[in-house]
């Protein structure tokens, strides 16, 4: 997922803001996994991996993630984030329940 950030004039920013499986994908082309992986191998490993759930920036790590998942182990890229998808679209909810979440999912940036 992603949406853009605040328009202004400044070109060093980025055109979208990732989170969730867009914000990991695009973290682990910077890792060196190969796959197939198992959940123990990806944790030890990567656990560490800071990832955005929501627009505001909130993170959660990889190893959080990949404790709430019920997958362990991986044959490719896509199955990870096939599997993940939910445990971050539920971290976001956690996340947006408060009044200033609410009122941030009412605004598009």
């Amino acid at each position: 997922m992603g949406v853009r950030p605040p328009a202004n004039d400044a070109d060093d920013e980025p055109d979208v803001i990732e989170f969730g499986i867009a914000a990991l994908d695009a973290r682990l082309e910077d890792r060196d996994v190969s796959f197939p992986v198992s959940t123990a191998d990806l944790t030890a490993a990567h656990g560490d991996l800071r990832v955005a759930v929501d627009p505001a920036g909130h993170e959660v790590a990889l190893r959080e993630a990949l404790a709430e998942c019920d997958t362990s182990s991986f044959d490719s890229q896509q199955e990870l984030l096939n599997a993940l998808h939910p445990v971050f679209e539920r971290q976001r909810e956690r996340r947006s329940r408060g009044v200033l979440g609410k009122l941030r999912a009412l605004v598009p940036f």
